[in-house]
């Protein structure tokens, strides 16, 4: 597995456990099986490794993972987006979210999440 660039640039290990600790915390109390959010883990997993690079960005993995929520449950994709995107006030989430529902369709289709960063000189391959 790649390394995970993180907002501030550091660098570590892709950790699954953090992947499926934030899903399992957006779905809480939510009509979600043990074995949608298994697969729904395993599902971004596997799209990381296709790309076959070295790094990927941590915001790329968050919006993996939002559109896949999306699909599964609106609630839960509510409730990650609100932590993901950090937001200063309600006002924001909402723009941000009526801005988004569209885009994260579109990134529903796996060519088109682009990793920009794979071109540049980062020791990652390209897509």
């Amino acid at each position: 597995m790649p390394l995970v660039i993180k907002k501030d640039g550091r660098r570590e290990p892709f950790n699954r456990e953090k992947i499926l600790g934030g899903v399992e915390k957006a779905c809480q109390k939510r009509p979600i099986t043990v074995q949608q959010i298994e697969a729904l883990v395993l599902g971004i997993e596997r799209s990381i490794q296709a790309y076959a690079l070295k790094e990927v960005p941590s915001k790329n993995i968050g919006k993996m993972i939002m559109v896949a929520l999306h699909n599964l449950d609106k609630v839960a994709y509510v409730r990650f987006a609100s932590v993901y995107r950090e937001f200063k006030d309600v006002e924001e989430f909402v723009a941000d979210l009526q801005d988004q529902t569209p885009a994260l369709l579109e990134l529903s289709n796996k060519e088109n999440l682009t990793f920009p960063f794979a071109s540049e000189d980062s020791g990652g391959g390209s897509k």
